[in-house]
C-alpha cells in the first residue's frame, strides 16, 4: 500500500487462502513502522493475528481494490474466459488501481509491465467497443483494456494519463438509448452549481463519439512523483457485503460520519445536498458503491461526488439506491425530509436546502443541457421523465 503523503508503496500484509475465503494478517515490518496505519479499523485493526472475514470472501475494504462489473467483464475477457477467483481478480486489476491498495504474488516493487504503460484514448475507446460487441481484439488493442480493469462500476471506461492529471476516461455504451455521456456532464455541471463538491470534468470528442474526462481525486502529484490517496467505499463504511447493497442507507452513511468523519456535520449536511439532488435530477444509480470517503488513519472524509447521472424513466414513481427516510428508498423530497436530523440538518434547514436546489436545477438545466450539446428534444426528454419529476413532490 501507498502510507498517507508516501511516493512509493510498502508491503502491508498478506492474503491467506482457506477454500474460497481469503483471510488477511498485517506484515511484522509494516507493525513497526511509525507512520502504519490500520486498513480499516473496526474489521481490521492494527495488531497482530490473522483476521477472517465475518460474511464474503474478503474484507470489504480490500475487496474496493478489486474491478468491479466491467473491470471483470475485461478480465474474464482476458483470461479467455476462464472462471476466475476473487484472487484472480485483485491481482489482475492492474497497477493504477483506484486508492491506495495494490495486490501482487510477490513484495516487490517491479517497474511498469507493458499492460501498466500509456495507451492513447483512441485505443481505449476502440478496445472498449470491441469487447462490448463481441469483436475479436488485436494484440495492438490488448493492453489497452486493463486500463480500465481496475475502475468501478458497469459502464466502459479507462483510466489515462495525460503527463499532468490522471483521468477516468468514461465512454457510451452500445446499448445506450439516451446520450448518458453528455447528460452525465450536464448533471455533473449543474451538481457544481448546486454547492456539491465535484472533481474536474472535461467533454471531449474521440473518433466521433463523446467521451467524458473525469478528474482522479485518489491521485496527488507531489514533486513530479505521484502519491496515492487511500479510500473506501460506501458500503465498506456501513460492513456490508455486496448481496447487501439494498440495505445501504443514507442516514447511516451520515451516522458514520459523525462518529468516524472529520468533518462533521459538513460532510453529513454535504451528503445530504447530494441526496437530494440525485432526487431532483433522477440519479436512481447512487447505490453505496458510488459514494467514498478518503482514510489517512485518523478520520474520515467525504470525497467528490462522482457517477451523477440521471436515468431516464418511463414511470413516474422512483426508488434511489439507497434507504433515504422513513418511506426506505422512496424517491420523493418529503421522504428525504423525514430524517434530515440525521445529517445535522433541522427540519425547516432542509426545507431550505430542497428549496434552493429546486430552483437552481430548474433555473439551470436548460444551460446545463446546452453545454454538453443536449439536442433541444433530448433535454426536454430528461425534463419531462427524470429531472424535476412531479414524482419528486409527491
Amino acid at each position: 500500500m501507498w502510507l498517507p503523503g508516501a511516493s512509493e508503496p510498502v508491503v502491508c500484509g498478506k492474503l491467506q487462502r482457506d477454500n474460497d475465503v481469503y483471510s488477511f494478517v498485517y506484515g511484522r515490518s509494516y507493525l513497526r513502522r511509525e507512520n502504519a496505519i490500520a486498513l480499516e479499523p473496526r474489521d481490521l485493526p492494527l495488531e497482530e493475528g490473522v483476521f477472517t472475514p465475518v460474511f464474503g470472501e474478503t474484507h470489504s475494504v480490500i475487496r474496493d481494490a478489486a474491478p468491479d462489473a466491467w473491470g471483470r467483464r475485461v478480465l474474464m475477457y482476458r483470461s479467455g474466459g476462464q472462471n476466475l477467483t476473487e484472487l484472480d481478480y485483485l491481482l489482475r486489476a492492474g497497477r493504477d488501481r483506484i486508492g491506495a491498495l495494490d495486490v501482487r504474488l510477490e513484495p516487490t516493487n517491479h517497474p511498469a509491465s507493458q499492460a501498466d504503460q500509456q495507451a492513447t484514448l483512441e485505443d481505449l475507446l476502440l478496445a472498449s467497443e470491441r469487447l462490448e460487441t463481441g469483436q475479436a481484439i488485436p494484440q495492438s488493442l490488448g493492453n489497452a483494456l486493463l486500463h480500465g480493469s481496475s475502475v468501478g462500476g458497469a459502464r466502459p471506461k479507462a483510466l489515462l494519463n495525460d503527463g499532468h492529471c490522471k483521468w477516468i476516461a468514461k465512454f457510451s455504451s452500445t446499448t445506450d438509448y439516451y446520450p448518458v455521456v453528455k447528460s452525465e456532464y450536464a448533471t455533473m455541471c449543474l451538481a457544481s452549481q448546486c454547492s456539491i463538491e465535484v472533481p474536474a470534468i472535461k467533454l471531449v470528442k474521440i473518433l466521433g463519439k463523446d467521451v467524458l474526462l473525469v478528474k482522479r481525486f485518489d491521485r496527488e502529484n507531489f514533486n513530479d512523483k505521484w502519491q496515492r490517496r487511500f479510500l473506501i467505499s460506501g458500503l465498506t463504511a456501513l460492513q456490508l457485503h455486496e448481496s447487501e447493497v439494498a440495505l445501504a442507507s443514507y442516514p447511516e452513511l451520515a451516522s458514520f460520519i459523525r462518529r468516524f468523519g472529520a468533518h462533521y456535520p459538513a460532510d453529513a449536511q454535504q451528503l445530504y445536498r447530494r441526496m437530494i439532488f440525485n432526487i431532483l435530477v433522477g440519479n436512481t444509480d447512487d447505490h453505496a458503491r458510488n459514494h467514498a470517503f478518503f482514510w489517512d488513519g485518523h478520520q474520515y472524509r467525504l470525497t467528490p461526488a462522482y457517477d451523477i447521472c440521471p436515468m431516464l424513466r418511463t414511470g413516474q414513481t422512483a426508488s434511489q439506491g439507497m434507504i433515504v427516510g422513513d418511506k426506505g428508498r422512496e424517491s420523493t423530497l418529503r421522504n428525504a425530509l423525514s430524517l434530515s436530523e440525521q445529517f445535522g440538518v433541522s427540519r425547516s434547514e432542509a426545507k431550505s436546502i430542497q428549496e434552493e436546489l429546486t430552483e437552481t436545477v430548474r433555473t439551470n438545466w436548460d444551460k446545463a443541457a446546452d453545454c454538453a450539446g443536449l439536442t433541444d428534444i433530448e433535454s426536454k426528454m430528461l425534463r419531462q421523465s427524470t429531472v424535476l419529476s412531479p414524482a419528486c413532490f409527491i
